[in-house]
């Protein structure tokens, strides 16, 4: 937890013993993908019940349906509560060209493109799920951003990137290709959540539910070829100081999982947390587990009662660590 200006770390948490269209918007006309402007691309695959991405089908393994979208919105607003910001890179008042990698429903593109309206903010991922309704200065691309980049080098002052670390398969190739496509000075941030819960009173043990949820859900997306352990604390920070990044700085938050802490923030947080996780208890099992594990649906289904149970138990002091990682391109090359 160290960044080359000075340490940063993570506070811990005290517990609560009590508690064991908006005007100026325009339509994105110009939404479209970097490959076909086919009507495929708009197109949606079914799986077990849930609504997944058709563009490169299977890229992604978690669904993109309504109820997963809320899901997402709620993650940015927990997130924005306990960070009090959008960003941590100082990338000044008036940055021009910023990219949004995974942009999701959009919600932090547009918020960007709010406060700082003289910029161009483009938000790209393999799901045309976005608002039609958005600021002037922000637009949409579906594409996948482990493909080559149609924009050329040296283009963007700030690269952004949260919530995709159960996506990506080659961090090395995606944070040297962000190196190449900002400009001499610009900044890429990686902002994403250490999965594998932890307690603060080290009564989480292997075989608990909640533990175990995870356990399977690394194992299939290993089997998938995604590195759900990349964002333990340290390796984010390692990689892009590799890929030629300097002041690389790493902040480490803890996000706790439940309304156990006694701060009124981390209570709210906790509550947001909790429930983002019991409702996506079955969105986030059933790619890894059906396509990595080859379980079958009821066996996934059985085997969720017992962790929705098991994220009820306040006692246990459960919270997840959220990396934040930001390094900059030098000035001179």
């Amino acid at each position: 937890m160290s960044g080359e200006g000075g340490n940063i770390g993570a506070r811990a948490i005290v517990v609560d013993n009590l508690s064991v269209a908006d005007a100026g918007y325009e339509s994105d006309t110009a939404t479209t993908a970097s490959t076909s402007v086919s009507s495929s691309i708009w197109d949606f695959s079914f799986e077990n019940g849930r609504r997944y991405h058709k563009f490169r089908e299977g890229r992604y393994n978690f669904p993109n349906d309504d109820s997963e979208q809320e899901r997402e919105d709620m993650k940015h607003a927990m997130v924005k509560l306990l960070c009090q910001q959008l960003h941590f890179a100082p990338i000044g008042d008036n940055p021009h060209e910023l990219l949004d990698l995974g942009t999701g429903t959009g919600i932090w593109a547009i918020e960007m493109g709010d406060a700082y309206p003289s910029s161009n903010v483009l938000g790209i991922d393999l799901s045309p799920i976005q608002p039609q309704w958005v600021p002037p200065n922000v637009r949409f691309m579906v594409d996948d951003v482990e493909s080559p980049w149609l924009h050329p080098k040296n283009h963007f002052d700030y690269i952004h990137s949260r919530h995709t670390i159960m996506a990506i398969k080659d961090w090395d190739k995606l944070l040297r290709t962000s190196y190449d496509h900002l400009k001499p000075g610009g900044w890429t941030e990686l902002q994403e959540i250490h999965h594998f819960p932890m307690s603060s009173n080290n009564s989480l043990t292997e075989n608990h539910p909640v533990a175990q949820y995870w356990k399977y859900v690394d194992e299939g997306l290993e089997n998938l070829g995604v590195n759900f352990r990349f964002s333990d604390e340290g390796r984010i920070a390692a990689l892009m100081r590799q890929c030629g990044y300097v002041n690389v700085t790493e902040r480490v938050f803890h996000i706790p999982i439940g309304t156990w802490p006694r701060n009124k923030t981390l209570k709210s947080v906790g509550l947001y947390w909790k429930t983002i996780l019991l409702d996506g208890i079955q969105a986030i099992a059933l790619g890894p587990m059906t396509r990595g594990l080859q379980w079958r649906r009821e066996q996934v289904e059985t085997f969720l009662v017992s962790v929705r149970k098991g994220y009820h138990d306040n006692s246990l002091l459960l919270y997840m660590p959220l990396v934040c990682v930001y390094g900059q391109k030098p000035d001179t090359q």
